[in-house]
């Protein structure tokens, strides 16, 4: 082992700037009153000497700790085999990075993970939360609403700003248009020539589920038999639910001829199953995806038709809106210029032709 190597302290950067120990704060922290000369001097003597702020004790002067709790809803095993949590979770961190701050991921499984969640939140560790995947009976909302934590939720919210029942305008939020793409989904399958059309569902207690479900209904209540209850059955956006869900729809209708899955990898689930029956796709069978997950889209056989949700860039919104709400935000002129919502943004979305449907 060999001796640490002492920091250089504030008065070594003082001392090298010949400046005082308040300027150096001043400028080390943000803040503002000093000339830009001086401010250079004390931004070159920083260089030189490679001093690096303490975290803590720039916490006191500034109430600023440079890092935002990412909560997702999920056990890990479903957050580290899903693509779609890895492309949120890289527009979040490039979205964090580019203004300086930490990302501390937090994941929930059971009640004793909410109360530890909650308990870190409230502690003051964190300048804010991005919140994703959320269920409607989750108890996270509420308990973040408590921490008095300044959040911003990926996906429509199911509960008020008190986080306990409703739908609340205060609640700020980034989500795609769900119910919009899913009829895109449905309509681009009617324009094919399809009537038997089914849809394997997400899970239901997330709104992102409920909204494609009523997309689909939309279109479905002007198609002759489309109110056919036996079309719709219940999947959970895992490739294994798809295939279950898909196995149910060929038991209850044998003469489906297309498919609108909830997302990318139920439809790969429903794909894997319509291939060992013998039905071809899309011949038989038109299925379309919902995502545009890649690699997972263009790899699938065939590859797949899907509507284009914008996943990562949804995610560095978030991280957009939080960083600009927070009290002594950076960008104070991109802030004023464009303030934070206080309800939600909908992004658009695409449908996305491959040879599927």
């Amino acid at each position: 082992m060999t001796d640490a190597v002492p920091r250089p302290t504030l008065e070594a950067v003082a001392a090298r700037a010949g400046v005082s120990r308040a300027t150096v704060s001043r400028v080390v922290n943000g803040g503002d009153g000093v000339r830009e000369s001086l401010a250079e001097r004390v931004r070159q003597a920083v260089a030189e000497l490679g001093y690096v702020p303490n975290q803590a004790a720039r916490s006191l002067v500034t109430r600023r700790h440079d890092a935002v709790a990412v909560v997702i809803a999920e056990p890990e095993t479903r957050v580290f085999a899903d693509p779609f949590f890895a492309l949120q979770l890289r527009g979040i961190s490039k979205e964090l990075t580019a203004h300086d701050n930490q990302l501390v991921l937090l994941l929930t499984e059971g009640r004793d993970d909410h109360a530890r969640v909650a308990r870190y939140l409230a502690g003051g560790h964190v300048d804010g939360a991005l919140v994703f995947s959320l269920h409607l009976a989750d108890p996270l909302p509420g308990l973040i609403h408590d921490a008095g934590v300044p959040t911003v939720f990926g996906g429509r919210p199911g509960w008020s700003a008190d986080g306990r029942a409703g739908v609340d305008g205060g609640v700020v939020y980034v989500d795609s248009d769900n119910r919009g793409g899913a009829r895109t989904a449905v309509r681009h399958l009617v324009d094919l020539g399809r009537r038997r059309i089914a849809h394997l569902t997400g899970a239901l207690d997330q709104t992102s589920a409920v909204d494609r479900l009523d997309g689909y209904r939309d279109v479905m209540a002007d198609v002759p038999g489309g109110n056919d209850p036996r079309l719709v059955v219940e999947s959970d956006f895992t490739p294994a639910g798809g295939e279950r869900a898909m196995r149910e729809l060929l038991d209850r209708c044998p003469d489906v001829d297309a498919v609108f899955a909830a997302n990318d990898l139920s439809a790969l689930g429903a794909l894997r199953v319509l291939r060992a029956s013998g039905r071809r796709v899309p011949e038989d069978v038109a299925v379309i995806g919902f995502d545009d997950m890649l690699p997972v889209a263009e790899q699938t056989d065939p590859p797949l038709t899907t509507v284009r949700q914008d996943i990562e860039g949804m995610g560095r919104l978030m991280a957009r809106l939080l960083l600009r709400g927070l009290p002594g935000a950076r960008d104070r002129a991109a802030a004023q210029a464009d303030p934070p919502p206080t309800g939600g943004v909908i992004l658009p979305t695409t449908l996305i032709r491959r040879a599927s449907a």
